[in-house]
């Protein structure tokens, strides 16, 4: 069922005001292709009415790259005329913004004039993908969102070669591998502190804490939902939680991929599994070999892994994570309690078995990854894939099916996809396709540091 509200029902966005007299303003806050959140802002007697009748948003907004530049070559903004398009409210966004005086804000997708949702809006798609699954299967997807990511030296990042940032309780700073360190939470306990307790007043349920890998890089999980369009609402908002936190700490906080060429770069890591009418986990298994459902979840999965690559890494920045040996996979395998494999079966109890997605960088769009994920399991499920067998031991040795290493290859692959393409629609495909050959384009046009280094006095 949709969760977007429809016309006529600012009834619960007037309760909100009602019970925040203080707020003055709204942020609108939809997530584009490129996963970035954008939107606009409302005056406080602009709310009732965007909930009654949407608010008007530029067809030309879906499309942007990941610079906020107008892609023109997708058809949709000056052969569209760009045309407005609606931005409808998600029932339940709606709370106050923390970091921010006297404001609130609340998700919103978007619909065309006449109230059909929006091909290549990425909630959008994910709802749709996510809808087969009652209709063809009469099963829930239940999904959870871990997000890495950096925080480093605000000055130092911003004038483009970051380092770790200087405890913000004494003055060390963070310079080797320590994974787990909890040391690196403490120094930056302050900031944690604000992180939790915005997370709290926002219902963001912001759980499990760890230092990662690398210096300055950090760990949250969120709890699963039985809801996998709210899972990823609350992955945006809680990215925007963090970015906040740590400016107001004098840090930055990055979800790109791969900052550091020395250190391991930043995931997504997606858990999933499938409910039946009662709430029960089909997934659940004493050997997960043995459940054939999930084993044809999993071949589903590695079957899509290919055409998939371009939303779970989605930027130029996103394939320097792939590396041998760096926790990143670099092939579609699958195996239980081994974290060099893309697709792991954690340890656990029976009840609990589901699968981690291990590929997805930290800069991918949840909405597009999370409905890529299920595409695969639907197609698996449907089809009866077989995944073959499980990688035991070292998954980096292993030969595996091939998976794009590459901006450009995975750009082809998606082009030429047919099991993204019966889930996602053929629009989609050219669309997101499209926009990121452009971006790419856009990319390696200009030279860089690195081409001087390397290429000014030897070519």
């Amino acid at each position: 069922m949709s969760t977007y509200v429809t016309p006529k029902r600012g009834a619960e966005a007037q309760a909100f005001l009602d019970a925040n007299p203080d707020i003055e303003s709204v942020q609108i806050v939809w997530t584009d292709l490129c996963g970035v959140a954008r939107g606009k802002v409302l005056r406080r007697d602009e709310v009732v009415p965007a909930w009654n009748d949407g608010r008007f948003f530029p067809i030309s907004a879906m499309v942007l790259d990941a610079t906020g530049q107008d892609v023109p070559e997708t058809g949709l903004v000056f052969d569209e005329g760009d045309r407005d398009l609606l931005l409808w409210p998600v029932s339940g966004s709606l709370y106050r913004v923390p970091w921010l005086e006297k404001t609130a804000q609340y998700v919103a997708a978007i619909h065309d004039l006449n109230g059909e949702p929006a091909y290549a809006d990425p909630r959008n798609a994910l709802e749709k993908v996510a809808n087969r699954f009652k209709s063809d299967l009469n099963m829930t997807p239940v999904g959870a969102i871990e997000l890495e990511f950096f925080l480093m030296d605000r000055a130092s990042a911003l004038a483009g070669k970051p380092i770790p940032p200087r405890s913000l309780i004494n003055e060390a700073r963070p310079q080797h591998y320590q994974a787990y360190y909890l040391q690196d939470t403490d120094d930056f306990g302050p900031f944690f502190k604000d992180l939790y307790d915005w997370c709290d007043q926002q219902g963001l349920p912001a759980k499990t804490l760890i230092s990662e890998y690398a210096p300055g890089q950090m760990e949250i999980v969120l709890r699963h939902r039985a809801d996998v369009l709210k899972a990823c609402d609350e992955a945006i908002m809680l990215k925007r939680v963090i970015k906040a936190a740590a400016e107001k700490h004098g840090l930055c906080a990055t979800f790109m991929a791969k900052p550091y060429s020395q250190w391991t770069g930043s995931g997504m890591h997606v858990h999933v599994s499938l409910g039946d009418e009662a709430g029960n986990n089909l997934f659940a298994a004493d050997n997960p070999a043995e459940n054939q459902l999930l084993m044809h979840a999993i071949g589903g999965l590695k079957a899509a892994m290919a055409e998939s690559m371009l939303i779970f890494a989605p930027n130029a920045n996103s394939y320097r994570r792939f590396r041998r040996n760096s926790y990143a996979p670099v092939a579609a395998n699958w195996g239980v309690n081994n974290r060099t494999v893309s697709l792991r079966i954690p340890a656990g109890s029976a009840k609990a078995c589901h699968i981690e997605h291990r590929p997805s960088g930290a800069d991918a769009n949840p909405y597009l990854v999370m409905a890529a994920i299920l595409a695969g399991m639907h197609y698996g499920i449907t089809e009866k894939e077989d995944p073959g067998n499980p990688v035991v031991g070292n998954g980096y040795e292993k030969r595996a099916k091939y998976i794009p290493g590459n901006w450009f290859d995975a750009i082809d692959a998606f082009w030429r996809a047919s099991i993204l393409k019966e889930y996602f629609g053929k629009e989609f495909v050219d669309t997101f396709c499209t926009l990121k050959e452009v971006e790419a384009d856009r990319f390696f046009a200009e030279p860089v540091a690195r081409d001087f280094e390397w290429y000014l006095r030897t070519v």
